[in-house]
């Protein structure tokens, strides 16, 4: 577990945050800009005095009531800023390197070979910062992240200063990074596509604080929180590739045994697991499965919860499919005419499956 209990004051802003984050996977700090996130991420380094308390699996960085604190360098921790800060004058393996002299052979818990192979930097070993384009150069601070061993790896926006090809090229290596590395990271973002696609937990910040915390797929369902009433509002859920369907190129994705949906054929065998992203606007309800639609995916849920949306005539329906959410947005008028209450048994019809690859 990744503990944080941090107060920090300055003249027109204080962070106030008690965090327990899981020790495995993706955490990501979401939040408009100004909202705490990057200050959080360099009290958790050590880089900003914090008061407060910070620990990592027992193991104590801070705790002001026993007069504790580790300085950064001596947590063992890989930092990655929105930009590269690669040494211009070095070649990609000489800033690997310097990365790796931190850290005295004995302690060094991943092999350098290994991070330049997930990453995909094998040709570029001899290019220096200045002929790599943005991805490239992020994906070398990554590497350089890691050849520390750390224990833990914070992220802070490393994708804000890309174009949306550069981001598409590197996405897929941080998606590897989580397959193969048992390493926790903390993920600071605002471009909510990014969580969707990394995050395992998620933090919702503002003003300081954290409005909300857990599990990504239950917190995107949640109708208390402002994420429910955005335009690209819906569910990430977690799957596996359990069919093929070569004549029409569509693969089925299960969920659940009573959530099986159909996507298009991305290539993926069976087995794999994959992420899914539907959105409450592409989710339709019934009260019993319809004859001759075009719409294919169509599964049997019970409703949660019901809430007002942005506009008064729409809602968002929370219902649940085996164990999974999903949200659906319709006009108030439709739930009204269908009856919708929570315990209610409908069909959800659900048109667009995004595989998030």
């Amino acid at each position: 577990m990744i503990e944080l209990r941090l107060r920090l004051r300055r003249r027109d802003f204080t962070l106030d945050l008690a965090l327990a984050l899981p020790s495995r996977g993706v955490s990501a700090l979401f939040g408009p800009s100004g909202c705490g996130k990057t200050s959080t991420l360099r009290a958790l380094a050590g880089l900003d005095r914090a008061a407060g308390r910070v620990a990592l699996d027992g193991e104590v960085w801070q705790d002001d009531a026993r007069g504790l604190f580790v300085p950064t360098h001596r947590r063992p921790i890989g930092y990655v800023i929105q930009e590269s800060a690669l040494f211009p004058h070095l070649d990609v393996q000489r800033n690997l390197a310097y990365g790796q002299r931190r850290v005295p052979p004995a302690q060094r818990r991943l092999a350098l070979d290994r991070a330049v192979a997930l990453l995909g930097l094998g040709p570029l070993m001899q290019r220096r910062p200045g002929t790599l384009s943005g991805g490239e150069r992020q994906r070398v601070a990554i590497a350089r992240a890691l050849a520390t061993s750390p224990r833990l790896l914070l992220m802070d926006e490393p994708l804000a200063a890309l174009d949306a090809a550069r981001k598409a090229e590197l996405l897929p290596y941080l998606d590897g990074l989580q397959a193969e590395l048992a390493i926790p990271v903390v993920y600071v973002s605002h471009a909510l596509a990014e969580v969707a696609r990394l995050a395992d937990h998620l933090v919702l910040m503002e003003a300081g604080r954290a409005t909300a915390q857990g599990p990504l797929g239950e917190t995107l369902a949640r109708l208390d929180l402002p994420l429910a009433r955005d335009d690209e509002a819906g569910v990430v859920l977690l799957a596996r590739v359990g069919a093929l369907d070569a004549e029409w190129s569509l693969a089925r994705l299960d969920v659940n045994p009573a959530c099986r949906l159909w996507a298009r054929d991305s290539g993926l065998p069976t087995g794999r697991p994959v992420r899914v992203r539907v959105l409450a606007r592409d989710v339709s309800l019934a009260l019993a499965p319809l004859q001759g639609s075009s719409i294919g995916n169509q599964v049997q849920g019970t409703v949660e919860a019901i809430a007002d949306d942005v506009h008064p005539a729409q809602a968002l329906v929370r219902l649940r499919v085996g164990a999974a959410p999903l949200l659906a947005r319709l006009t108030r008028r439709s739930a009204h005419r269908l009856g919708l209450a929570p315990g209610q048994s409908v069909w959800a019809q659900v048109k667009t499956v995004a595989l998030m690859e």
